[in-house]
């Protein structure tokens, strides 16, 4: 009686996992009123992680995006199944103005920087729903340009006229100038040179380490993604196929194959892997 005893005394409670900041539970998207794009979706991404989605052009991730930051229904498109919730409360029926009042904002694809605006000028419309001190935005402005010290040489430039890898520069700094809790990421590789992409994902990992930035990144570059990722989603018409920790999808036979153009035997042709894709051998 008393070894059970004391066998009971020295087993210590487990600690319950913890939440995670943002929860997409199952949700079913639908644009037009007829089109199915996402079908029964559900993610998780905690708190201080960088989560990729990955998949083909048309996969869904810009509207998994979307879908989270509540942009849908600018282009009539509606959450008709599921729900989302951040920190613990639902957040789907949220505006969007509301959500990045909350911590929650998306860098959306292809850079949509104000062109007319001075890049200094983009940054700044970054503060607007914050209102507070002069003094604590002018020390974000100052951080942003710590993290992106090609903007400050060109933060008398119009929007416009720099390029494309500055333009996603700005949009990022923009972002962070809302002090954000949570950053959506769409394609932040698209149309830049590997160099920038590298430098694009370097600074995303240190905004992680430093300041504390979690992300949802949208990629179809599977290997710059899980290269600094923590964990990764794929999706294959508006269903996610695969999930799991970022290592694990490096090391998965299939991912190779399907988005990294590899197989056991070395590199495959794009005519082989696309023939492959078909079988969708994952998808009993």
């Amino acid at each position: 009686m008393t070894g059970i005893q004391e066998a009971t005394h020295d087993t210590a409670p487990q600690a319950a996992p913890a939440a995670p900041l943002l929860a997409v539970n199952n949700i079913e998207v639908i644009y037009d009123h007829v089109i199915l794009v996402l079908k029964g979706v559900s993610l998780t991404v905690p708190k201080g992680g960088i989560v990729a989605l990955l998949g083909a052009n048309g996969a869904g991730k810009t509207t998994t995006l979307k879908a989270v930051s509540n942009l849908l229904r600018a282009e009539r498109g509606d959450i008709t199944k599921g729900s989302i919730e951040f920190e613990g409360t639902r957040i789907d029926q949220l505006t969007p103005n509301e959500l990045v009042k909350r911590g929650v904002i998306q860098v959306m694809e292809g850079r949509h920087c104000f062109e007319h605006l001075t890049i200094e000028e983009n940054l700044l419309t970054g503060a607007y729903t914050r209102g507070g001190a002069r003094a604590a935005i002018a020390r974000d402005l100052e951080m942003v340009y710590d993290y992106f010290p090609r903007l400050k040489e060109r933060r008398s430039s119009l929007a416009g006229y720099t390029s494309g890898g500055e333009q996603q520069m700005c949009a990022i700094g923009r972002a962070l100038m809302s002090r954000p809790e949570t950053i959506l990421l769409d394609e932040p590789s698209m149309g830049l040179a590997p160099q920038l992409v590298e430098l694009i994902f370097e600074t995303v990992k240190r905004l992680n380490e430093k300041e504390g930035v979690t992300f949802l990144l949208a990629e179809q570059n599977t290997n710059i993604a899980l290269k600094y990722a923590t964990y990764g989603y794929i999706l294959e018409n508006g269903r996610i196929v695969m999930d799991g920790d970022a290592a694990s999808l490096r090391a998965n036979e299939d991912v190779k194959e399907f988005y990294l153009g590899l197989s056991a035997s070395g590199r495959r042709s794009y005519r082989d892997v696309k023939h492959y894709k078909r079988r969708k051998r994952w998808l009993a």
